[in-house]
């Protein structure tokens, strides 16, 4: 039964994924696609390409926390903790304050290993 479901889920991530694909070869900024796109390849596992599209809204939206707080999540899963401890000061920076949140993020579980992190929250909370 855990096996269908696990067939299912990856199924619907592959036609979601494919889906968001199709329209952004129509309109390549449309950044609600991208940020959808963005969220399923990481759900699917495929980091990397999770990081190409986090960079790619990055570009479009530089001053948006979210943008910046999704690519130190993509940072970390790919184990880049330097990128992904800099861009998350940098989320921070332009207004993320999601803090509980942020402790608890399964996407910042590479991060949170690291000290610095525990230093950066320490900082925070004053």
């Amino acid at each position: 039964m855990a096996r269908e479901k696990r067939k299912d889920k990856k199924r619907d991530l592959d036609f979601e994924i494919s889906f968001y694909e199709g329209v952004l070869k129509k309109r390549p900024d449309f950044f609600q696609a991208l940020t959808a796109l963005g969220n399923a390849y990481t759900a699917r596992g495929d980091y990397a390409e999770g990081l190409k599209i986090d960079l790619r809204l990055k570009r479009l939206r530089r001053d948006d926390p979210m943008v910046h707080y999704n690519l130190a999540c993509s940072y970390s899963l790919l184990g880049k903790i330097d990128s992904a401890l800099k861009t998350l000061k940098t989320a921070i920076g332009l207004g993320y304050d999601d803090f509980n949140y942020l402790r608890r993020d399964p996407d910042l579980e590479n991060l949170r290993k690291d000290k610095r992190f525990e230093t950066l929250f320490k900082a925070l909370k004053r």
